[in-house]
């Protein structure tokens, strides 16, 4: 008779042996796998913001009374698009209540890298322009801002909101394009028949501003002229 041969550990551990090999190789893809993952999830969400805000200073060269008069005429499109004919004459006595006409200057802001960061950029400014009117009727302000509407859309302007109220309630309209770097704002408040409305245009530099210039922001003292139906020929 033959006597069956037990294996021992001995003759088990070639196996073994070659078996670890195959195993740490899977390891090693997964790893391999899971951090070529994590460089493409990083690189999709930081490289935008990284190339979104390397742009995020690279303004013009400006003259404040330029990007004023730019401002200007959008609000000059806007009111003559609604239909207003009431000349409103420059400042503002009382604002939310009296006709206003005014200009206004803002500092712009560098956000960094990644675009987390909140600093003002030197020699930059932004300008808007804002205007009212009192005593505005519920029929000229509906049809004036639908039409408004209509037309801003087909002139390549990005609607962000525009709410059209119930009886008694407040009409708006806001857009932007490039991004947001130039915006329009537009309210009837129902209760005090008051129209508003706003133009801001994209950030400069101010071809004056020299290193070492203190104050506010570059324009802040621009006057605009009347604000009135557009002369037709």
């Amino acid at each position: 008779m033959h006597e069956e041969t037990v294996p021992t550990s001995s003759t088990l551990a070639p196996t073994e042996s070659r078996s670890s090999p195959s195993v740490l190789r899977a390891l090693g893809c997964s790893c391999a796998a899971l951090v070529v993952a994590l460089v493409l999830v990083v690189l999709v969400l930081v490289v935008p913001l990284v190339w979104k805000s390397w742009g995020s200073t690279d303004f013009p060269r400006v003259a404040p009374e330029d990007m004023a008069s730019r401002a200007f005429q959008r609000s000059q499109e806007a009111y003559d698009v609604v239909g207003f004919t009431r000349p409103v004459e420059p400042g503002v006595e009382q604002i939310g209540v009296s006709t206003e006409n005014t200009f206004s200057s803002s500092f712009c802001y560098d956000g960094g890298p990644l675009g987390l960061e909140d600093k003002t950029v030197d020699g930059a400014y932004r300008m808007s322009h804002s205007w009212a009117l009192d005593h505005v009727a519920a029929s000229r302000a509906v049809s004036g801002l639908r039409r408004l509407h209509q037309h801003l859309k087909d002139n390549g302007w990005q609607v962000t909101s525009y709410r059209e109220g119930a009886k008694g309630e407040d009409w708006d309209l806001f857009v932007q394009r490039d991004d947001g770097a130039e915006r329009m704002s537009f309210t009837w408040f129902s209760d005090r028949e008051y129209f508003t409305g706003g133009a801001t245009v994209p950030c400069a530099y101010d071809p004056e501003w020299e290193n070492g210039d203190v104050g506010g922001p570059s324009g802040d003292r621009q006057t605009p002229p009347a604000l009135g139906p557009t002369q037709q020929d």
